[in-house]
């Protein structure tokens, strides 16, 4: 296992490099450039979008908003909790900001992303909506390019055994074994057969679940966040200023924090911005494939919610909480600093709403990225492997609940940019068809 470890954090200095950083900040900044920053001046338009029937038959398999709701419950999740409190501890108070500056060019990203998917997509044998980058890149930019989206779909369906599964698993068991005492094995055990019963039912139960859950737990650890936030409210001014002195200035060692410098707060920032969010990755557009919408421009304009909500809203509360309440340089990270912040904020409640938030968030993440591996592996190896793929995303769930922490989050970065190459040179290339498609709607609306 150490070898492994080795060879993979190698890969992952490599792929999460300058590079990378270039690659994902520019192509955001590219799109929202070419769009004249209609993802941003539009959100009231998105959520408009979002509640407003079509007025002409919908071709799809679930509502839009189940489908941002599926969206959503991949990322909303331990990026939220143990992925702020890992930025903060590693990055310091500056990572922060550039996790923001990640989310304004990423709606761009996830909005293109979106638009292409409902743009090309196709129906499988059993008359189900499938789509994402792999059929974009195939319906789009031709024959010559195929190897690009089998590269996606291999790169996807393991990623998702990362990012979407033993990653949620593992915080899951972390969380239910620090404050309860419960057996990690028995929290995997568990967690695999709630999975299952709903796996059964395909991305349509999936949906539904989601669209249940999702918003009741969000709302619940957002008023959580606030109540700190507004409880502390003459220490936001100073917790903004900390966070955008450091996104441009080394952060000093203080307390348990080792210090940082100003690249570390920008990798840190960029990596669980993207690992939160998922813009870029090519995650998001395959739930988005789903909806029942004629218009890839609507969806698009739902889609792109998707990012503001996760980051610039729940990651935002997440992470004031923990640098107002100064526990940042406690030397805890992950999900434990989260934890620390609200139990110091919400005396004796807080560090519940944490775990409480932490396991639905999980949960519902491993289930949205149960539906984008399963996509893949169906479009690399036709229909018949959805249930080999589902007999073993499920075996995946109580491996993820007992294996080291470190090592997943490094596995699970990795692979997330793996994963992102193919489908940015996919964007970047097929940008002149978005842009087109939303001047052509912008004209007739």
């Amino acid at each position: 296992m150490e070898q492994i470890s080795t060879w993979v954090s190698a890969l992952n200095s490599i792929v999460w490099g300058p590079v990378m950083l270039v690659l994902i900040l520019g192509t955001g900044l590219f799109l929202t450039l070419g769009l004249k920053f209609m993802p941003i001046r539009r959100i009231g338009h998105g959520f408009k979008m979002l509640w407003q029937n079509q007025d002409s038959p919908q071709s799809g398999d679930i509502s839009p908003f189940n489908a941002l709701m599926t969206s959503l419950s991949a990322t909303i999740g331990t990026g939220n909790i143990a992925g702020v409190g890992t930025a903060i501890a590693i990055g310091g108070p500056g990572a922060v900001f550039w996790m923001w500056c990640t989310a304004l060019v990423g709606m761009a990203t996830k909005y293109a992303e979106a638009v292409l998917a409902v743009k090309y997509r196709e129906t499988d044998v059993e008359g189900n909506y499938v789509g994402g980058p792999m059929y974009y890149i195939k319906n789009g930019l031709g024959a010559r390019w195929q190897w690009l989206a089998i590269a996606f779909a291999l790169f996807g369906a393991f990623a998702g055994f990362g990012i979407g599964n033993m990653v949620q698993a593992n915080s899951v068991a972390d969380a239910v074994h620090t404050n309860l005492g419960i057996d990690k094995v028995v929290t995997g055990g568990i967690m695999a057969v709630l999975v299952f019963l709903v796996l059964v039912g395909g991305i349509k139960r999936i949906a539904k679940v989601a669209g249940a859950v999702i918003p009741i737990m969000a709302i619940a650890y957002l008023l959580g966040g606030l109540i700190v936030i507004f409880a502390n409210i003459s220490q936001v001014p100073e917790a903004l200023m900390l966070i955008v002195k450091h996104a441009f200035t080394p952060t000093a060692a203080s307390g348990g924090f080792a210090g940082a410098a100003v690249m570390v707060a920008i990798q840190m920032g960029v990596a669980r911005g993207i690992f939160s969010n998922e813009a870029g990755l090519g995650s998001a557009p395959i739930a988005h494939a789903s909806a029942k919408t004629n218009n890839p421009v609507r969806q698009g304009t739902i889609a792109m919610l998707g990012t503001f909500i996760d980051t610039l809203i729940v990651c935002t509360i997440t992470a004031l909480v923990i640098v107002m309440t100064g526990v940042w340089d406690s030397g805890a990270s992950g999900a434990s600093l989260s934890s620390a912040a609200f139990a110091a904020g919400l005396p004796g409640f807080g560090e519940w709403v944490v775990t409480f938030g932490l396991i639905i968030f999980a949960f519902t993440t491993i289930l949205g990225w149960s539906v984008y591996g399963e996509r893949c592996v169906q479009y690399l190896f036709g229909i018949k492997s959805i249930l080999p793929f589902r007999l073993f995303w499920v075996a995946a769930v109580p491996l993820g609940a007992v294996v080291t922490l470190d090592f997943v989050w490094l596995f699970a970065d990795t692979l997330n940019a793996m994963m992102a190459i193919p489908n940015l040179i996919a964007l970047i290339l097929l940008s002149p068809v978005v842009f087109k498609l939303t001047k052509d709607y912008m004209e007739r609306h």
